[in-house]
């Protein structure tokens, strides 16, 4: 075990990041002007497209949902942090995945089970199972992390009421700079009751879902439309444009055959940026750093100095 924890540590310095350090040379920072909605607005008539990393882009010695992997990831290119949110026995929100503890920490069991302080001396491992000299980071950390930094996506577990989970950005001031993920109209109706200036991230498969959700109440300026993982829809896309909403498309997911994994397999990296040529405004991916350069490479990705976006200092 200690010989993992050497190892991970080790790998986790060649990013520059001690345990628990927050990256002191600033990296990219994605923070609105205005409001969120104006700054995708701005993005999406640039021709500019978002990453979003998913669980905040883990990769070897940097755990999912850890806030030094997305540290790592937004000192190398601008980028949306998606994370998970649950809470504790006890009441405490903190960044997990999974019901279980099992695959991404020392742990074992069902994480909402434990209290906080159990949760709290546990270690995060790595896509690899290696031990990490990271652990379970609270909402609230993730929050101060990200404030004048980036942008938060926030995936609610099971065990997070929605209630805790506003009033602790509201606390932090995040208002502005988090999207929440909602999978039905009626959650993101009830997620827009609660916080009516956040962005939402709602599952759109057709305009009719988006007439559906704005018929109960939801305005379209509020909705970002999640499109799916599995077949990119230009005419969707044209359709969601026209009604002023922006598309986000996921390439991410574990199965061998997610337009992640297809992608890599294939060295086709060029795809991501033929995705936002066809309209997609936001990129959720398990590959932030590939999809990031491909967008570079064509142009699409966005520049310091444009639309809130800045690097350095």
């Amino acid at each position: 075990m200690i010989a993992r924890l050497v190892a991970a540590a080790a790998l986790v310095g060649l990013a520059g990041l001690a345990p628990g350090e927050s990256n002191a040379r600033g990296g990219w920072r994605l923070v609105p002007e205005t409001s969120l909605s104006a700054m995708l607005d701005c993005l999406e008539a640039e021709g500019r497209t978002l990453v979003s990393a998913h669980r905040g882009g883990p990769s070897p010695g940097l755990p999912e949902n850890a806030i030094a992997t997305m540290d790592a990831v937004l000192t190398a290119i601008p980028a949306v942090m998606e994370v998970d949110v649950a809470q504790s026995a006890d009441g405490v929100l903190f960044l997990l995945h999974d019901d279980r503890l099992d695959r991404t920490t020392t742990g074992e069991g069902v994480a909402a089970e434990k209290p906080w302080a159990d949760l709290a001396a546990l270690r995060l491992t790595d896509g690899a199972g290696w031990v990490t000299p990271y652990g379970i980071p609270t909402l609230a950390k993730a929050l101060d992390w990200a404030k004048g930094r980036t942008v938060l996506q926030l995936d609610f577990k099971r065990s997070a009421p929605h209630e805790a989970v506003i009033d602790m950005v509201r606390e932090k001031g995040m208002e502005d700079s988090v999207i929440l993920i909602a999978y039905s109209v009626p959650a993101a109706k009830k997620l827009h009751d609660l916080a009516p200036e956040a962005m939402i991230s709602l599952s759109v498969e057709s305009p009719g879902a988006l007439a559906e959700a704005v018929a109960a109440g939801i305005p379209a300026e509020r909705i970002i439309a999640f499109t799916g993982t599995r077949l990119a829809r230009p005419d969707l896309y044209a359709a969601l444009d026209e009604a002023d909403v922006e598309v986000i498309f996921g390439t991410l997911g574990r199965s061998p055959n997610s337009i992640d994994n297809v992608i890599a397999r294939f060295g086709t990296d060029e795809r991501y940026a033929e995705l936002s040529q066809g309209g997609v405004d936001v990129i959720a991916t398990d590959r932030p750093r590939e999809a990031a350069a491909a967008l570079a490479a064509a142009e699409r990705l966005p520049e310091a100095g444009v639309c809130g976006v800045e690097q350095g200092g």
